[in-house]
């Protein structure tokens, strides 16, 4: 049976639109240029107005609607003349919504609106329709899988557009209103409150948090703004929770503050750099605390120490409990991995842990954070000592990237460890969870596939095949077993896309 609680993590789907239609209604309103649309007049007053009509007129010609189109491989030909394999391509369209930054063409959106096929490549073409109905071929300047935003930018000037508040100020219960093209419908505008703050919402990473709102969104919407009743984008609409796909109340955005110097670091070319201490955690659960005489939710288990990293040199070993960093409490809310990565690297900072039981106190410079290809890589070695079973392997990786749109490697004992796995357990660890079917799902980083269609698998080579066979039969669709946190086995339905 499908818990309830894992039935709503596994329906967390990116507001992604399968095809974007631009829908303009009425005549274009004329925005004052050169100035963004949150310092002109007549915008809503604070409490709660009698109409958002006055402030979404003045928004909407800063909100565009994104489509965009890719050439993915969706299957290989073969000639049995030549015994030559061609790959057999198919052009898929997608596409979400966005929010234009400055008078000449800087647009803000989610880097999966313009990722395309498993792998998360950049999609071929983007297009940008605004407002008024103008459409123009945008260049992607940046992209951050990471924290899931993307710059771009068309050639325009004399843009209406928008600017980004600092969403510290914002209280649960504020009203927002979002902008953007829901299920296809351009320049739909849906009204609501922040339901929450700081919402980790089970994710995985660094960066899961979110403001929390009621406000209607849906597929489509993704990229697009979350407004304040000043004009201000305080969130970037990004996902959503629901049992049925579609919108329920209870909608995501990363908050602006968050979005603002990653922007500014793509806009300079660069990637943004985040802090990083080189360990891998896990949290303090009630087993965990009760046998280490803890208390629950406080601190995080120290499971590998990463060789000449900031946490090595500090003297952190595997076993230790960190209790605080820089002076911030560990709890779920704020979890280690989130405090670090918005540490400026180069930073020293203090650590307070517990060493069997013992306070003590450890100062670590905090390094640069690689990209998560590369932590999945250092966290989930491949390499188990055998040449052959590693050539293997290499191309069942590539096929269950083809598959899934995941990345995911065989769970060997020492792999186990990290997770808090028994060591004999069998499965495939998703390492990277990409902008595929699997994601789109609610598969995550550290989930650990079990069964498909309620067969077990040994390996990553046994779960290519399960997956292949479902596809020879007909299948579009697998129900894999996953194992979310050492938690009990559960099931999610994932399509099969290569």
């Amino acid at each position: 049976m499908i818990s309830v609680r894992y039935a709503y993590a596994v329906t967390t789907a990116l507001l992604m639109a399968g095809g974007t239609v631009a829908l303009v209604n009425g005549n274009p309103v004329t925005a004052q240029t050169g100035l963004a649309v949150s310092e002109q007049v007549n915008l809503a007053p604070g409490g709660a107005p009698s109409s958002f009509a006055d402030l979404a007129a003045q928004l909407q010609p800063a909100v565009v609607n994104i489509a965009t189109r890719q050439k993915v491989q969706v299957a290989t030909s073969f000639n049995p003349f030549t015994g030559e394999r061609r790959p057999v391509t198919q052009e898929q369209a997608s596409g979400g919504s966005g929010f234009l930054i400055s008078s000449d063409g800087y647009i803000v959106t989610n880097n999966h609106v313009v990722a395309g096929g498993p792998a998360g490549d950049a999609v071929d073409r983007v297009t940008v329709t605004l407002f008024d109905g103008k459409e123009y071929q945008a260049e992607i300047v940046g992209r951050d899988p990471s924290s899931d935003i993307a710059l771009l930018k068309i050639r325009a000037t004399g843009l209406p557009f928008v600017k980004m508040a600092d969403s510290k100020q914002s209280r649960v219960g504020d009203w927002v209103i979002a902008i953007g093209n829901p299920l296809g419908l351009g320049n739909t505008v849906t009204a609501g409150i922040i339901s929450a703050l700081q919402r980790n919402i089970g994710a995985g990473g660094a960066y899961d948090r979110f403001i929390q709102t009621d406000t209607a969104i849906n597929p489509g919407n993704s990229g697009g703004p979350l407004f304040n009743l000043k004009g201000e984008v305080v969130g970037i609409n990004n996902r959503l929770i629901s049992p049925v796909g579609a919108n329920i109340g209870v909608g995501f955005a990363i908050p602006a503050e968050e979005a603002v110097p990653v922007v500014e670091s793509l806009k300079k070319g660069v990637r943004p750099e985040r802090g990083y201490l080189g360990i891998s955690i896990t949290p303090v659960n009630e087993k965990l605390a009760d046998a280490l005489g803890l208390e629950k939710n406080r601190g995080e288990f120290v499971a590998r120490v990463v060789s000449g990293e900031g946490a090595d040199k500090a003297g952190l070993k595997e076993g230790d409990i960190v209790i605080r960093v820089n002076g911030r409490e560990v709890t779920p809310e704020a979890t280690l991995s989130y405090i670090v990565a918005n540490i400026k690297p180069g930073t020293r900072i203090p650590l307070d842990i517990l060493r069997e039981g013992k306070p003590m106190s450890l100062n670590a410079l905090v390094g640069t954070r690689p990209t998560e290809e590369k932590l999945a890589q250092a966290t989930f070695p491949e390499d188990n000592g055998n040449d052959q079973t590693n050539t293997n392997e290499s191309s069942d990786v590539k096929q269950l990237r083809d598959f899934l749109g995941v990345t995911g490697v065989t769970i060997v004992p020492e792999i186990a460890r990290q997770l808090g796995l028994a060591p004999e357990t069998k499965g495939v660890a998703v390492a990277v969870p990409g902008v595929g079917s699997g994601a789109l799902a609610g598969l995550t980083r550290r989930d650990v596939i079990v069964s498909v269609n309620y067969k077990p698998i040994a390996d990553i080579t046994d779960l290519v095949a399960q997956i292949a066979l479902a596809k020879k039969n007909g299948r579009e669709n697998v129900l894999l077993g996953v194992r979310r946190l050492g938690g009990p086995q559960q099931y999610v339905a994932v399509g099969i896309t290569g």
